[in-house]
This record gives C-alpha cells, structure tokens and sequence, in this order.
C-alpha cells in the first residue's frame, strides 16, 4: 500500500483540462453563436470535400480550404473570449493575450500550407491533366461563397479584425484599390463600399468565387480542363498573398518587437519624462507588444538623492500610461559617491615632512619565478603571452604615496626663480637606484624656516 496524501491536489490530464477551459467558455451565452456557426462549418465542409471528390476540381478544393479557414477563425474567436475570461496568474503575470495572438499566427501560417499544397498539385496536374465533371461545380462554389461571407459578416471576429486592419495590404488589396479609385471617380457613392481598402477576407471569398465561375463557363462552353488548374493556382496565390502580411505582423508581435507606428510617441514620451523635475537618466527602456493592441514596457529612472521617489513615480506613470497599458517603472537614486576626507588630526610639525612619505613594500618573488618576457610570475602549465612591453623598471615594486594632501601656498616652500643647477643638485630619484627603493620628488630637504636656503644659511 503506498502513503496517502491528505491535501494533495489531483493531476488533471490535458484532455480533462481542455474539457474544464471549453466548459468554462460554453458558460457564457456569447459564445454559443460561434459554437452553432462552428457545427455548421463542419457539415459544410464535409459536403464540399465530397463535391470536390466527385467534381475531380481542384480549384473547388482550393476555394474549400477557405471554408477550413473559417473554422480556424472561430476557434480563435472563441480563444479570444477565453482569454477575457482569464486572469492574469503567477504563471503567466502578463495574462493569456498571446494565446489568441498564437492562434491567429497558426491559422494563417496553416492557409499558407494549404496553399502551397495546392501549387504542388497544381504542377503535377499540368502534366496530366483530367477531366472536369462540372455538375456540382458551381452549387459548391455558391454554397461555399454564401457561408464564407455569412461567417465573415455575422461575427465579430476581434484578432482577425484588428490584424487586417493593422497589418500592410497585399497584393490583391493594392490592386483592387487603384480599380476602385477608377470605379469611385465615375460613381462616387460606391467610396464606402470599396474605400479605403476592403476586408481582405470579403475580398479573397469574391475574388475566388469569380474564377470559379469563369471555369465552369469555359469548360462548359469549350471543355478547356486546363483553366481549373490555373483558377486553383490563382486561389492558391491569392490565399497566400493575404494571409502572408497577417502572418508576419502576428509573428512580430509573438517575438515582442516594438509596433513601428508607435515609435515616433514612444521617443516623444520619453523626452518628455527625462525633463520631468528630479529625473535624472532614463535608460534600459524596452516595449513591446503583448497582444493585439496591448503595449507593455519597463524603463529604468535614475533620479536626484533630495528627489521624492514616490511623485517621480507618479509622474513618469502617468506620461507613459497614456500609450503602454503594462508597464514597469525602476526608480533609483544617483549613486555618485563623495571623497572621504581625513579626519586625522595634524600634527604641529607636519610642515617639516616631506610632501611623500616612503613606504617599503614586501619583496617580489625569487627571479626563478619571474618570467623574464613580462616580469609576471611564471606557472609551470601557463601558455606563453600573446605580447609583452620591454619597460624599463619592470622589476620594480610598487610605491604606495600616503600622504597626498597639497600643502598650502606659503608654507615653506620658496617661491620664486631658482637656477637649473641648484634644482638638479637636489637630485631627482629613479626608481630602483640609491639605498631604499621609492619616490623622491626635486624638494628633498625642504625647510621648516621661511628664509633659508636648503643648506640651512641665511640667504644673502
């Protein structure tokens, strides 16, 4: 029999805990909607892949993928609603933002898969083309267009909408944007409608609902079963340039790069704060994006030691809150250190010492241990040195100066024009020459009486 654990939490798998998070999401009513178009999309689903099947076209089963798309983006909007369900844990103190930031990440980079596996059989059916049954064709094309744009506009999908908006245009956008400043410039009313940019998921339903349309009209008509295979490769480059720009703005947020729109106030801001009454430095400053339209931030503030860390605080919270929601704010004090001064008392006959007092130093190491390249003590297993200095005096011990207070103008010394000679009589010390190894400076027997010269006789 093994111990038993009075208080110990039991180990939920990870399918009883996706359970537990999809209960907690089905409790509240506005997700229901999502969970009903969800069932929907997948009988639907179900339903094109058969005409696909039975059709043999692989433009409807390129058209079908965008149907496999919407399902993606209702299970992120329903990650959207978990996330504002959550809060913000131990684990993760930033709360669960980048889950639905993830999820948009996955769902574009898995159209993009999608479609570069229809380019693959896109190639392969160039070689050998089959034949086009077009007896369900186009009740696919129309049934698959109705329920994209019925998802697209009746739910209010919160990531993918802010991604559309936020990140740049693609190439179909760009184009269908200079034909509907054309069509807008005949009809003005239709600006609305087709400008500034159109959703690009609205556009790509449209777009491929069309060439779908002209292939069962030209297999039809002429039973050219070449055009499905370029209406799919069409599909395929139109799925891949919209969901591309998605990808890459949702990957740069998941790798908390700074928005560059935001830059330009992010500096101004900080500008702002380094003037601000007590700040100091504003350094180690970093933001990012968190999730889609969620900034966070630390920055480090160096401030005066008489500032109040407190109103600094407050003050540089209140500059930044205004742009990063989540932000860290490290408040410290200028760090610069005063000299210490001597609080030794002087004694009266300081004057008469010498401005260096001479300190002997412990002697180096037997000449056996020195090596004679860099003077340094040579270890029996050391690589040779990449470079040494022929310095003079190498060998020398170090000087330790105690005493290095200036002495005050006037106070022994004899101020005015000596001669070279006398100056260079007095001797200057060389260090490593003479009895004791130190510093001797030009003034070696300075007087202790003003008026005499260095020998002790009145000057004439």
């Amino acid at each position: 029999k093994g111990t038993i654990h009075l208080f110990r939490k039991s180990q939920r798998s990870l399918v009883g805990k996706l359970t537990h998070e999809f209960r907690l999401v089905a409790a509240d009513r506005r997700s229901w909607k999502i969970l009903l178009f969800g069932a929907i999309n997948l009988i639907c689903i179900g339903f094109l892949l058969m005409w696909c099947s039975s059709t043999n076209s692989i433009a409807l089963t390129a058209y079908t993928y965008l149907t496999i798309f919407d399902l993606f983006s209702l299970v992120t909007c329903l990650i959207s609603y978990w996330v504002m369900m959550k809060k913000p844990s131990p684990v993760y103190s930033f709360g669960f933002e980048r889950f639905e930031v993830l999820a948009v990440f996955a769902s574009t980079v898995l159209a993009q898969l999608g479609a570069l596996f229809i380019l693959k059989e896109s190639a392969e059916r160039f070689l050998e083309q089959p034949e086009i049954h077009t007896g369900r064709l186009l009740v696919g094309t129309f049934v698959a267009l109705f329920f994209n744009l019925f998802t697209m506009l009746s739910i209010r999908n919160k990531p993918f909408a802010y991604v559309s908006e936020a990140a740049s245009t693609s190439w179909l956008q760009e184009h269908v944007a200079d034909l509907s400043r054309s069509i807008c410039g005949i009809i003005p009313g239709l600006s609305s409608i087709f400008l500034p940019r159109m959703n690009p998921f609205v556009l790509i339903d449209i777009a491929g609902a069309l060439a779908l349309c002209i292939t069962y009209m030209l297999i039809e008509i002429n039973n050219y079963f070449a055009v499905d295979t370029a209406s799919a490769i069409a599909i395929a480059l139109m799925t891949f340039g919209t969901m591309y720009p998605m990808s890459v703005y949702s990957g740069k947020v998941l790798l908390q790069t700074t928005p560059p729109h935001v830059i330009g106030q992010l500096d101004k801001l900080l500008r702002e704060v380094s003037t601000l009454d007590g700040v100091l430095e504003v350094r180690n400053e970093h933001f990012w994006t968190l999730g889609f339209g969620t900034l966070a931030g630390s920055v480090h503030v160096r401030i005066r030691r008489d500032a109040n860390e407190q109103m600094v605080l407050a003050h540089v919270t209140n500059r930044l809150y205004t742009l990063v929601s989540t932000l860290t704010v490290q408040i410290f004090k200028d760090d610069w250190i005063r000299p210490t001064l001597s609080s030794v008392p002087i004694a009266n006959n300081i004057l008469s010492l010498s401005d260096h007092h001479i300190v002997p130093m412990p002697p180096l190491k037997a000449a056996e241990n020195l090596n004679p390249v860099t003077s340094t003590p040579a270890k029996p297993n050391s690589p040779p040195p990449e470079f040494s200095f022929n310095t003079p005096g190498k060998n020398v011990s170090p000087v330790i100066l105690l005493n290095t207070h200036t002495r005050p103008y006037g106070l022994g010394f004899n101020h005015g024009s000596a001669p070279y000679s006398s100056v260079l009589n007095q001797g200057f010390g060389t260090p490593g020459m003479g009895a004791a190894q130190g510093f001797r400076t030009g003034f070696t027997n300075v007087p202790s009486r003003y008026g005499t010269n260095t020998r002790g006789q009145p000057r004439p």
